[in-house]
């Protein structure tokens, strides 16, 4: 079956649009059943299995060499799966994200540094038993600032708007998941946009033009409705940008998108081939830390 040979992706086609040397999927998950749960973090959306092994078939099949790795809220701060991961896909060429509180000590931050943990995320969309919170941002932007990570904050539009001013005084770089959850019409995404603008324009902020499943109403294949956001943020500016497909797409339990469409996409989103480039290799090479 072909989520057998790409699991958690449908398809089984290389995307149509070629991709540089070196490029980067800015945004993985792995779910490995050898690394435990949080204690009542298990989502129903959670895949089954979504390994390293799994993603290097994805990884081949779009013809990206690098990756960042994402913890996912189900291994709350216990990171120890996406730190086996980076291991496992090749640490000179992957980098990952980390959820801590701001207890952790300094030997674990020196740890997940040298295991190539380059931020730590705030997922709070869904704030509801998330093992942070938005008090928490912060003493973990104080606690990470010297070690010259960043803040990677899935929040909705609304949220955005309503933290600007603590956000606008952190003392390390962010970076805003998912199209910053800027849909075109929501209520609150006047306010929100103007902020991610604000600090794009500042170079205090980066965006991940991912996640358009999470964006849209007219739906795949096209999300017809992502282009104009997303070419808003090209404009805006193109070298604080990086793409990522999200796979495993925990969020679409039942119908798992094209990995390869999504990589096409950003032909759609970015019409220019040098740009394109920069977003998927020097664009991450410079948050990331890659040589």
């Amino acid at each position: 079956m072909m989520d057998t040979v790409f699991p958690n992706s449908a398809g089984s086609a290389p995307p149509s649009m070629p991709v540089p040397h070196d490029a980067c999927d800015a945004h993985i998950h792995v779910f490995d059943p050898r690394f435990a749960e949080a204690p009542g973090e298990k989502l129903t959306a959670t895949p089954a299995q979504a390994t390293a092994a799994d993603y290097r078939r994805i990884q081949q099949r779009l013809g990206t060499r690098r990756a960042v790795v994402v913890q996912p809220r189900a291994y709350g701060t216990d990171n120890s799966a996406t730190l086996d991961a980076i291991a496992q896909l090749g640490a000179g060429r992957t980098r990952g994200i980390a959820v801590l509180t701001p207890e952790a000590d300094e030997a674990m931050l020196r740890q997940l540094d040298a295991g190539g943990i380059r931020g730590l995320r705030l997922t709070l969309h869904a704030a509801a038993g998330a093992p942070t919170r938005f008090e928490m941002l912060m003493p973990l932007a104080e606690r990470i600032a010297p070690l010259g990570w960043h803040l990677q904050l899935h929040f909705q539009a609304a949220q955005i708007a309503q933290h600007a001013a603590l956000l606008r005084q952190l003392p390390c770089p962010i970076v805003f998941d998912h199209l910053a959850r800027l849909p075109l019409g929501g209520e609150h995404q006047e306010a929100a946009f103007a902020l991610v603008r604000e600090l794009l324009e500042r170079e205090r902020a980066w965006v991940k033009l991912s996640g358009a499943y999470l964006n849209t109403r007219s739906g795949p294949p096209a999300y017809a409705d992502t282009v104009e956001v997303a070419r808003t943020l090209v404009r805006i500016a193109p070298q604080r940008l990086v793409w990522g497909s999200d796979w495993p797409h925990a969020t679409e339990p039942l119908d798992k998108p094209d990995d390869a469409a999504l990589l096409d996409l950003l032909g759609d989103w970015v019409p220019d081939a040098a740009t394109r480039d920069a977003i998927l290799v020097h664009n991450p090479a410079r948050l990331y830390g890659f040589a």
